[in-house]
């Protein structure tokens, strides 16, 4: 349960914003300047929201931001992570795709694929993950920058479950879905494959999705061209089902199971 571990604080000036998430979801809500002995805080901050993870001395922050960071450089210079997630989804040239990111996370992957001029559907069910990128997606709506305007009015989320989603996909798209995108969360034994210490608190507060493995069935169904899964070297097949292709990195691989080629 969220609120065992979880509080919200806000400034006035999104008091309304934050007392709208605490209601539905059953939390206390405390002025930001308020000490707590919570395991996480979510913060509604002016125009930010972000998560705390506030069990070390110093609190460690998550917050998404598409004009800053990795994502800025994923967007000016490209690079491998791009390069892959391309070659896996079949992005190339002039071929636009329409892909949906039935499991969002942070959106990382997501941006990637609309930065190289694909339409993005995003799925979230957290509701933590939800606010964080959706804030990420507003900031970027009123930004300055063109480029990364350009790039995130590709990108259309939606706060449900993927296996609800895929299973009514018509209600997310009038279009067909070239592309079916899964990254679901995967719980490691090995300690040396632990993702980032950022990604680690966002895995522990959203949880495993130990359901995954009834995502590839209805993807398979909805997806056009293929669906792409993205595992951990160390994770085995969603649903134990062997991919047509497997593209390997350092820590990661896509599993890539085609239904027909892309035009």
């Amino acid at each position: 349960m969220l609120s065992d571990t979880l509080i919200i604080k806000s400034t006035i000036s999104a008091w309304e914003q934050a007392s709208a998430f605490a209601a539905v979801h059953k939390l206390s809500i405390v002025d930001i300047d308020k000490k707590t002995a919570h395991d996480f805080t979510l913060v509604f901050d002016f125009t930010r929201v972000y998560l705390l993870d506030c069990r070390q001395k110093k609190p460690v922050e998550i917050c998404v931001d598409f004009n800053s960071g990795a994502a800025e450089h994923r967007r000016k210079y490209g690079g491998g992570a791009g390069q892959s997630i391309a070659k896996a989804c079949g992005i190339k040239g002039g071929r636009k795709l329409h892909i949906l990111d039935a499991t969002a996370g942070l959106g990382g992957d997501s941006f990637v694929m609309a930065s190289l001029g694909c339409t993005l559907t995003l799925l979230e069910r957290s509701p933590i993950a939800f606010s964080l990128l959706n804030n990420a997606l507003e900031r970027a709506s009123e930004s300055e920058n063109v480029e990364l305007l350009d790039i995130t009015s590709r990108m259309t989320l939606h706060n449900v479950s993927a296996l609800d989603a895929l299973h009514n996909i018509g209600v997310y798209s009038d279009d067909a879905f070239d592309v079916i995108y899964l990254d679901p969360m995967f719980p490691e034994k090995n300690k040396k494959a632990l993702a980032k210490k950022e990604m680690q608190i966002f895995q522990q507060i959203v949880g495993a999705d130990n359901d995954a493995d009834n995502l590839l069935e209805p993807a398979l169904e909805a997806a056009t061209y293929r669906v792409v899964v993205k595992r951990s070297k160390t994770a085995p097949y969603l649903n134990g089902v062997e991919p047509t292709l497997e593209l390997k990195g350092k820590s990661s691989r896509f599993d890539i199971y085609t239904k027909k080629k892309l035009p």
